[in-house]
């Protein structure tokens, strides 16, 4: 027997019907839904560029490879495709991809002739955010607790049951928060809101069936029942993308100036010794920590090269990073072709990202970069206690 999905009533032209994302009795409750109560309006928890990879062939080619790679959007494109990867794994057995609900809730509406309107942030938004929320312990524990569950093969996830237990869901949740509370924060909380907002926009057209995954309906709810209206300045806050903090910008501004400064007494003075010396420290702990990286990333021999070489110059200019050239190194001497650019936008193994060539590309592209960053720190951390 199936289990009936939550459902929550904010009023008489407004219900929330709760879904698991990759369950077969959320696609079915969808459509029974939309037949059912005949809304007049059906709202998806998609934004606009989630909308189109969900209902278009969408494909990765080699331009938009490189433009991730120059933009620096490799960590987040790696971390929403960990995530994806682990929806579909979850959604294997259940003979469904992520998002299967929210597009038969829009191939539904359309059928009957709804209107359909998208009411989550923006996805890319909505990584950043949290990205720059993070601590650097919690962006290396959500990347090896997203990593470990490749790990567990024999686990059993009883979706129905994980969907009609409201309380197992917000256990989830808290386990979100507890890994990183900054990400949680933006994940839940903050999507919670903006997605009440942009429901309470169009409250007014008619009846309103918003199809969410079960996870924010408690949060959702809670917000339209305090008779939250749109705010358009309050979404444009949430919508904003954090600028890195202070303090992060002065180390990263300091660091080359320090180092250059130091480099710059020591020619005045002619103490070749300290040039010699120093010099080593720098080029050895960015050589070594973004080649060591380049390499756990998989990185083809001359991208590893390319990695050690790069990292002590472009770690002196913070407007460059070691990654991006590695990345492109590795692009081109490992150029991924037709089949895994395709096949990486339907990531369904956390192994992939060793395997499949674009994948590959993005991971020796970030790794380069942290691994450049803690070389640089500890160089100069080196330099310092020896100074």
């Amino acid at each position: 027997m199936m289990t009936n999905p939550p459902i929550i009533d904010i009023d008489e032209n407004l219900r929330l019907l709760g879904t698991a994302h990759v369950a077969t009795a959320s696609v079915e409750a969808v459509q029974t839904q939309i037949a059912d109560w005949a809304p007049d309006i059906v709202a998806v928890e998609l934004c606009n560029s989630r909308h189109d990879a969900l209902t278009n062939d969408r494909r990765l080619d080699k331009e938009g490879l490189l433009k991730v790679i120059k933009e620096g959007k490799a960590p987040l494109v790696l971390i929403q495709s960990l995530l994806a990867a682990e929806q579909r794994r979850l959604g294997m057995d259940e003979g469904q991809q992520p998002g299967a609900e929210l597009v038969a809730a829009i191939k539904a509406a359309e059928e009957a002739d709804l209107e359909v309107a998208l009411v989550d942030r923006d996805i890319q938004t909505t990584l950043r955010r949290a990205w720059k929320r993070m601590k650097l312990r919690e962006k290396i524990g959500l990347l090896w607790a997203l990593m470990a569950e490749e790990d567990d093969e024999d686990e059993e996830i009883d979706l129905e049951k994980m969907l009609a237990d409201k309380d197992l869901l917000s256990s989830l949740m808290e386990e979100l928060r507890e890994l990183s509370p900054g990400a949680g924060a933006v994940l839940i909380d903050e999507r919670d809101e903006y997605i009440a907002h942009k429901i309470a926009g169009v409250r007014s057209k008619g009846k309103v069936l918003a199809v969410l995954g079960a996870g924010h309906l408690e949060g959702v709810a809670s917000y339209l029942n305090s008779d939250i209206e749109e705010d358009k300045n309050r979404m444009d806050e949430l919508s904003i993308i954090p600028k890195s903090g202070k303090v992060f910008k002065f180390i990263g501004l300091a660091i080359p100036i320090a180092i250059l400064s130091m480099m710059g007494w020591f020619v005045y003075n002619g103490d070749i010794e300290s040039i010699k010396e120093n010099g080593f420290y720098w080029i050895a702990g960015n050589c070594i920590a973004a080649a060591v990286l380049c390499a756990v990333a998989g990185g083809h021999p001359i991208a590893i090269l390319v990695a050690a070489i790069a990292s002590p110059i472009t770690s002196l200019n913070p407007a460059l990073a070691a990654g991006w050239f590695a990345g492109y190194a590795q692009m081109k001497l490992r150029e991924p072709t037709a089949e895994e650019l395709t096949d990486f936008l339907k990531l369904d193994s956390i192994k992939l990202f060793w395997t499949n060539r674009a994948g590959r590309v993005l991971l020796v592209t970030a790794l380069t970069n942290l691994g450049s960053m803690a070389g640089a720190w500890v160089a100069f951390g080196v330099i310092a206690l020896a100074a």
